[in-house]
């Protein structure tokens, strides 16, 4: 098992998410753009009566000491159903966005807010088909936990190696209709159901904070 309170990376990303983070640039490299000239761009800058949510990146070494993060497949009958997703939701009254966050994810799939280490938050993330803005708190386990499914909420819950989002075999562009507009739209084929959309332009920003540890190392 890995050491993690020495492990490079966990030390890394506590140093790094304390400093100014790539944000938008980052997160737009995964965002689908319009084909059509006509087309809206995706909006960054949240209405004035966004809702708050969170969502919660939970990382843990797996057997051969390499790093998965844990994401779910939404239940069909839900907003942004049949998606691929992080562990989250909206924030109720009150709770700060790691309150939310950890809720969320013992909701969801059974993880004990007390057996994660939260480490920083990611740059937010405003998703205005849901009128959103979403906070992404970044914590760990020391090992892959044990999941209880919430069926109301998730379909699957599952994890995948962070190296697999380096890999340019993974990475695919193709042209969707989205909302009877046609987008290009980039996104991670690392299972049955594309990656892509706000859980994609999140994890892009971690993936380049990734970048850095490696390119540092």
């Amino acid at each position: 098992m890995i050491s993690l309170f020495m492990d490079p990376l966990i030390t890394f990303l506590q140093q790094r998410l304390e400093h100014p983070l790539p944000g938008k640039s980052s997160q737009l490299a995964m965002a689908p753009e319009p084909v059509t000239g006509n087309t809206r761009r995706r909006p960054m800058t949240p209405a004035g009566d966004a809702r708050q949510s969170s969502v919660l990146i939970l990382l843990f070494p797996n057997d051969h000491q390499k790093w998965e993060l844990i994401l779910t497949l939404r239940t069909p009958s839900i907003n942004h159903g049949g998606q691929i997703s992080l562990p989250g939701g909206r924030a109720e009254s009150g709770e700060r966005p790691l309150q939310t966050a950890l809720r969320e994810a013992r909701e969801e799939i059974g993880i004990p807010s007390q057996d994660v280490t939260v480490i920083g938050q990611l740059s937010e993330l405003y998703v205005s088909h849901s009128n959103n803005q979403v906070v992404p708190v970044v914590g760990y386990l020391p090992e892959r936990p044990r999941f209880s499914i919430n069926p109301a909420e998730v379909e699957e819950v599952f994890a995948i190696e962070l190296d697999s989002l380096l890999h340019k075999k993974n990475l695919t562009v193709e042209d969707w209709n989205l909302r009877s507009h046609t987008y290009r739209v980039p996104y991670w084929d690392v299972h049955q159901v594309p990656l892509w959309g706000a859980t994609a332009m999140i994890l892009h920003e971690l993936l380049d904070l990734y970048r850095e540890f490696l390119d540092a190392s």
